[in-house]
């Protein structure tokens, strides 16, 4: 069965151009999410739900289908377990042909590869700040206000609740700095 799904976004907020092309690949059933949320995409689950093997999901482009590059590998695991296929018309992607497989690998392969670009300019830009003197991480807070709450902790006489109202300073800080007192 082909099954053509739809989304409303930016650009084709009533999916009307998403509609049109999707009417123009024979699609025998058309599923149509109300919002362009993607916390509430309950036809896109209920579509992977009843998904069988050779039925072939068709999509406008994979902006309309998934939020994410990790979300869109998630969805081709889905398909690819259910035995079905997804055609992306507007990128030319069509998973039921011999080379459509290898756009599944490609898209883990940039998952990885995007994550390691983050990682490694997170670690360069926290290089250089340290090179500069400057700190990195959240910003320690005022010691007035930690020897107060080590001191009204050390009383007994407050409840951490008090000590984080009174001071700001909640409780893993607080026994994070108590640990290295004891040092």
């Amino acid at each position: 069965m082909l099954v053509g799904y739809m989304r409303p976004y930016h650009e084709d907020p009533e999916c009307s151009d998403q509609l049109l092309l999707l009417n123009r690949m024979n699609c025998e059933k058309i599923i149509r999410e109300e919002h362009g949320s993607a916390k509430k995409r309950t036809h896109l689950k209920d579509m992977l739900h009843h998904l069988k093997p050779g039925d072939k999901i068709i999509i406008t482009k994979l902006f309309a289908f998934a939020d994410s590059t990790q979300h869109l590998v998630e969805l081709l695991e889905t398909i690819d377990q259910k035995g079905a296929y997804l055609q992306s018309i507007t990128e030319g992607i069509d998973t039921s042909l011999p080379e459509g497989y290898r756009f599944h690998d490609i898209i883990k392969h940039l998952l990885v590869f995007q994550g390691d670009v983050i990682s490694e300019k997170t670690k360069q830009g926290m290089y250089e700040a340290k090179q500069k003197g400057i700190s990195t991480g959240r910003p320690r807070k005022p010691d007035e206000n930690v020897k107060r709450a080590i001191t009204m902790y050390q009383s007994k006489k407050y409840s951490l609740a008090e000590i984080k109202e009174q001071t700001g300073i909640s409780k893993s800080t607080l026994y994070r700095y108590l640990e290295s007192e004891m040092m």
